[in-house]
C-alpha cells in the first residue's frame, strides 16, 4: 500500500503547493465539462474555459509544449462552440446533434494532418523532439484537435476521438509524473463512452 502510495504522490514532493491547487482545480472543472458534454448541456464550454486556462500555464510552466497548445485551441475553440450550440430560434436549437457528413470528414482529415505537422514544428523550433514522448504527444494533440471540432459542431463522433486520446493519454501522464492528471483521463475515459451512447440515444430519439 505504501509503495502504491509512494508512486501516487512522489512526482507531487518538487511541486509548489500553488501548482498542485492550480492542478487539482483544472482537473475539476474539466470533470464537470466533460460531464456537461455527456449530458448536451452548454455549461461544457464555460467550465472547459477555466479547465483549459489554468492548464495552459501549468503546462507551459512545466515546458509540455504539446499539451499547452491543445489547451490553449480547445480555449479558442470553445468560444465559437459556445456560439454554435447557443444558436435557437423561437426557443428551438438550430444545430442539434447529428452525425459526420462527407464535408465534416474531409474537414477533419485536413485538421488531424495540419496538427500533427504544426506540433511537430514547434516541438522541433523549442528543440523538444527528443523522445517517443513527444511523438506520442504530438499524434494525441492532433486527435484531440480533431475531437474537440467535432464536439463544437455537435457531431455524434467527437466521443469516437476523446476516447481514443483519452486512453492514450492515461499511460503517458503517468510516465510525464502528472498522476493526478493520469487518473482524469481514466475517468474522462468512462464518461466519454457513456456520452457516445448518450448522444447516440438522443439521435434515434429525435428521429421519432
Amino acid at each position: 500500500m505504501q509503495e502504491f502510495l509512494d508512486i501516487f504522490f512522489s512526482p507531487y514532493k518538487e511541486y509548489s503547493f500553488l501548482n498542485i491547487f492550480l492542478e487539482s482545480t483544472g482537473i475539476f472543472f474539466g470533470f464537470l465539462s466533460v460531464w456537461f458534454s455527456k449530458r448536451n448541456n452548454i455549461l461544457v464550454y464555460p467550465t472547459g474555459m477555466i479547465s483549459t486556462s489554468i492548464f495552459v500555464y501549468l503546462l507551459y510552466s512545466w515546458g509540455l509544449i504539446g499539451d499547452m497548445l491543445i489547451n490553449g485551441y480547445y480555449f479558442i475553440i470553445s468560444i465559437y462552440g459556445w456560439f454554435y450550440w447557443s444558436q435557437s430560434k423561437n426557443g428551438e436549437k438550430l444545430n442539434k446533434i447529428s452525425i459526420m457528413n462527407k464535408c465534416d470528414k474531409i474537414t477533419i482529415i485536413i485538421l488531424f494532418v495540419f496538427a500533427i505537422i504544426f506540433v511537430l514544428y514547434i516541438y522541433i523550433l523549442f528543440d523538444k523532439l527528443n523522445s517517443i514522448v513527444a511523438i506520442v504527444d504530438t499524434i494525441t494533440t492532433a486527435i484531440f484537435f480533431s475531437g474537440m471540432w467535432l464536439m463544437a459542431k455537435r457531431k455524434l463522433e467527437n466521443w469516437i476521438f476523446w476516447i481514443i486520446g483519452d486512453i492514450v493519454s492515461i499511460p503517458l501522464y503517468f510516465y510525464k509524473g502528472l498522476i493526478l492528471t493520469s487518473f482524469q483521463y481514466l475517468v474522462f475515459t468512462l464518461i466519454a463512452i457513456a456520452g457516445y451512447y448518450s448522444w447516440k440515444k438522443e439521435i434515434l430519439y429525435e428521429k421519432k
